[in-house]
C-alpha cells in the first residue's frame, strides 16, 4: 500500500484523515497470512481496522469514504455490499466486479508458492505500468516492483485465492452508494470497458478515465487520483 498510495495519500491528508491498510503478508502487514482468503475476509478486516481508529479517537464507529485500487477496489465493492450503511462514497480505481479468470489466479498462486514472488516480477511489471511511467518516474516504479519482491509468497497466494473466487457482477445493482470508477486508459489488467461496465451496473455510478495510465493509477497519476477522490467526496457531501 505504501508504494502504491503514499504520494496520493499525502495530498489527501491535507483535507482528510487518511487511514491506509495492507494486505496480509504485504508491506507493513507482517501477520502470518492464512492459507486462503476471501474478499469478505479482507472486507471484515478493513472494517475492524476502521472501527479501531474511531475507538482510539474516543468515538463510536461512524461512516467513512473509501478508495481502493485493484484488489483494494474489489474489497471496496465487498464493503459496499455488506456494510453499505458505513460508507458515504467510494472511488474504485482499476478494478472490477470480477478481475481476470479463476484458473489464471489458481495458476499464479501455485507458481508463487513454488518459486516465490520473484517468479512474477517481470510479468507484473509489464502488466502494471503505462508505457511512459518507468521513464518518467523510475523511483516510484522501482518501489512498486520492490514491494512485490518483498511480499510474503503465502500472503500473495492467499490474495490470489480471494481474487479467483471473487465475482459480484450479478450484485452490482444492489449498491446504492455514490461511486466513482476510475480507469487507466492503457490498463490491460482491468481495461476501461470493465470500469465503464462497473459504473453502469451501480445505482449511482460515475466513470472517469486517466489518459496514458496503467493499472496502478494512484502511483502513476497521484495528483489526478487525489483530485478525483476529493471531488467525489465533496459532491457527495453536497448532495446529501
Amino acid at each position: 500500500m505504501t508504494a502504491l498510495w503514499s504520494t496520493c495519500a499525502r495530498q489527501l491528508g491535507t483535507l482528510f484523515h487518511v487511514v491506509g491498510w495492507e494486505l496480509p503478508g504485504h508491506g507493513h502487514n507482517s501477520a502470518r497470512p492464512p492459507e486462503r482468503l476471501s474478499m469478505a475476509d479482507l472486507a471484515t478486516g478493513v472494517l475492524s481496522a476502521i472501527d479501531e481508529v474511531f475507538v482510539r479517537r474516543g468515538q463510536p464507529p461512524d461512516v467513512f469514504a473509501y478508495a481502493g485500487d485493484s484488489v483494494g477496489g474489489a474489497v471496496g465493492l465487498q464493503l459496499l455490499l455488506e456494510s453499505p450503511e458505513r460508507i458515504t462514497t467510494a472511488v474504485l480505481v482499476c478494478t472490477g466486479g470480477r478481475i481476470g479468470e479463476a484458473h489464471a489466479w489458481h495458476e499464479r498462486r501455485a507458481l508463487v508458492l513454488g518459486e516465490g514472488t520473484q517468479a512474477v516480477l517481470e510479468s507484473s511489471r509489464q502488466r502494471w505500468f503505462g508505457p511512459e511511467f518507468e521513464g518518467r518516474d523510475p523511483v516510484a516504479a522501482r518501489a512498486l516492483v520492490d514491494s512485490l519482491a518483498d511480499t510474503d509468497p503465502h500472503g500473495y497466494a492467499a490474495v490470489c485465492s480471494a481474487l479467483a473466487d471473487f465475482d459480484v457482477t450479478h450484485r452490482l445493482s444492489e449498491i446504492a452508494t455514490p461511486v466513482l470508477t476510475v480507469a487507466g486508459s492503457v490498463d490491460i489488467v482491468t481495461p476501461p470497458a470493465l470500469l465503464r461496465e462497473l459504473a453502469a451496473g451501480l445505482q449511482q455510478g460515475r466513470y472517469a478515465e486517466l489518459a496514458g495510465v496503467g493499472h496502478l493509477a494512484p502511483a502513476e497519476a497521484p495528483d489526478a487520483v487525489a483530485r478525483l477522490i476529493t471531488h467525489q467526496a465533496f459532491i457527495t457531501e453536497r448532495d446529501q
